[in-house]
C-alpha cells in the first residue's frame, strides 16, 4: 500500500490506466486523511501480498485432505497454517477460516445452530447490534425470530448506555431463545461474557459471540475472552484484528465444529478465497508476535485519549466514553438538527472519515441517524498517539461548530495532510 508506486511500476497501469487512476488516487486518499471508521484499518504490505498472489488462480472447494478438485496440496497446508493460527491466537480448539466476511460467519453460525423460525437474541439495532443480527431485510430477520435486548436508558444511571443484562435475562425467561447474540458494532464498552454465559444456561439456549470489532482486542489480552463462556464465536478479520477483508468462525465443542463446517461448505458457499485465507494466515502470524499486544493497548489508550479529549470540549457520547477502540458521538445536545450523514460529510470534507451511526434512543432513520461513530484502529496502525487524539478531537469539535464552513474545513484538511506526511502508511 504505497502511495510512492509509480505506474512503470504497477501492471494494472499498462493494462488498465482507467482503474490504474482510480486505484492510485484512492491510496493517495488514505495516506493524506485521517482513517476513524471503527470498522476499518490498514493492512501490512506482507497480508497486502497474499491478497494478490497466484493462490487466486485455483479452485479449493471442501476442506484440507477433503478437496474436490485436483492440485490443491499447497492449499491444504496453507489453510491449516491459518487454521492452527487462529486456534493459538484466541486459544481455542476449532476454527473455520473460509467465511467470506462476519455476514457470511453468523449466517452459517446460524444455519448450523437453529432451524427457519427459530427465535434468537440480540441487541436492539439501533443500539449497536449489526444487520446480520436479526434486520428484517436480512436472512438473520428473514428466516428467524429476532427478539432485541435494550441497553440502559436511565440518564440518572451510572451505566446509562450500557447493555441492560437484567433486562435480557428477563427476556431470555420469557421468549427461550434458541441463541443470545452477544458482541456489537457500535458498543464501546466491556462485554460480560461470562454474565451472557449465565442468562443463556438459566434458559437453555447457545450463547454466541461476535466480536468482529474487538476481535484484535481479544486476541492481545486487552479485553476479555468470550472463549470458556460461549459455545460459538464469530468475527471478521479485518478491524482491529488488522487482517484482510474476511470472516471466521470458532468453538471449542467438537460436535457444533462438525455442523458448522457443514453450513460453511456446502451449506452456504462454494470454493473458499485462498488468497484470502493465506492472507489471514499472514495477519494472524503478525498477531502471534509481541508487538501486536502493544499494538492492541495503544488502540485503547488512544480510544480513551479521543474520548476524553471530545468530552473536555463537550460533546456527548454514548455511555459516557470507551473501553475499547470505539467513541459514538450523540450530535442532539449540542446539534439537535445536524444529522450524523450530514456530520461524517462535513468531517470527511475535512479530512476526518468517519461514518454515520445511530444512537440510544434513536428517531431517526439508518440513513440519516443521530450520531457519528469513531475509531482508533488506522490511526494507531500509522503511529498516532494519546497526545495526536487531543488534537483531531480539537479538529472533530471545529468542524462540527463550524456548521460545515467550508473555509473551516479546507483550512483543517490541510493541517490533516500535512500530520499525515509524518505518519507513512505500512509498507
Amino acid at each position: 500500500m504505497s502511495t510512492t508506486t509509480t505506474p512503470t511500476q504497477n501492471p494494472i497501469a499498462a493494462t488498465d490506466p482507467e482503474i490504474w487512476q482510480l486505484v492510485d488516487a484512492e491510496s493517495k486518499r488514505q495516506a493524506t486523511t485521517l482513517e476513524m471508521i471503527a470498522s476499518e484499518n490498514h493492512v501490512s504490505a506482507a497480508v497486502m501480498a497474499a491478497m494478490g498472489s497466484c493462490l487466486t488462480n485455483k479452485y479449493a472447494e471442501g476442506y484440507p485432505g477433503r478437496r474436490y478438485y485436483s492440485g490443491t496440496g499447497f492449499y491444504d497446508e496453507i489453510e491449516q497454517l491459518a487454521i492452527d493460527r487462529a486456534c493459538e491466537l484466541f486459544s481455542c480448539k476449532f476454527a473455520n477460516v473460509q467465511p467470506h466476511s462476519g455476514a457470511n460467519a453468523n449466517f452459517a453460525a446460524f444455519l448450523a445452530l437453529m432451524q427457519p423460525g427459530d427465535t434468537f437474541m440480540s441487541v436492539v439495532l439501533s443500539e449497536g447490534g449489526h444487520l446480520t443480527h436479526g434486520s428484517p431485510v436480512n436472512v438473520s430477520g428473514l428466516w428467524f425470530k429476532p427478539v432485541h435486548y435494550p441497553l440502559v436508558k436511565d440518564e440518572s444511571r451510572k451505566d446509562c448506555g450500557y447493555i441492560d443484562y437484567d433486562e435480557v435475562a428477563r427476556l431470555a425467561k420469557e421468549c427461550k431463545p434458541k441463541i443470545i447474540m452477544c458482541g456489537y458494532s457500535a458498543y464501546p464498552r466491556t462485554i460480560d461474557f461470562k454474565r451472557f454465559r449465565e442468562i443463556a444456561d438459566s434458559c437453555g439456549a447457545l450463547l454466541v459471540s461476535d466480536i468482529a470489532h474487538i476481535a484484535g482486542l481479544v486476541a492481545a489480552g486487552v479485553h476479555p475472552t468470550p472463549f470458556g463462556h460461549a459455545h460459538v464465536v464469530t468475527t471478521t478479520t479485518h478491524k482491529t484484528l488488522r487482517g484482510p477483508r474476511g470472516g471466521l468462525i470458532m468453538t471449542n465443542d467438537p460436535e457444533l465444529a462438525k455442523a458448522i463446517n457443514k453450513a460453511v461448505f456446502p451449506g452456504c458457499q462454494g470454493g473458499p478465497l485462498m488468497h484470502i485465507i493465506a492472507a489471514k494466515a499472514v495477519s494472524f502470524g503478525e498477531a502471534l508476535k509481541p508487538q501486536f499486544k502493544d499494538y492492541a493497548k495503544r488502540i485503547v489508550a488512544n480510544g480513551k485519549a479521543l474520548a476524553a479529549a471530545l468530552t473536555k470540549r463537550g460533546q456527548k457520547l454514548s455511555s459516557g466514553g470507551t473501553d475499547n477502540h470505539l467513541v459514538l458521538v450523540d450530535l442532539r445536545p449540542n446539534f439537535p438538527d445536524l444529522t450524523g450523514k450530514q456530520a461524517a460529510t462535513w468531517l470527511e470534507n475535512a479530512g476526518i472519515v468517519t461514518n454515520m451511526n445511530t444512537v440510544p434512543n434513536e428517531q431517526r432513520s439508518p440513513l440519516q441517524t443521530s450520531g457519528v461513530r469513531l475509531g482508533t484502529p488506522a490511526l494507531t496502525t500509522r503511529g498516532f498517539n494519546e497526545s495526536h487524539m487531543d488534537q483531531i478531537a480539537g479538529w472533530i469539535d471545529r468542524v462540527l461548530r463550524s456548521n460545515g464552513n467550508e473555509a473551516t474545513a479546507k483550512t483543517i484538511r490541510a493541517d490533516i495532510a500535512a500530520l499525515c506526511a509524518k505518519f507513512p502508511m505500512p509498507h
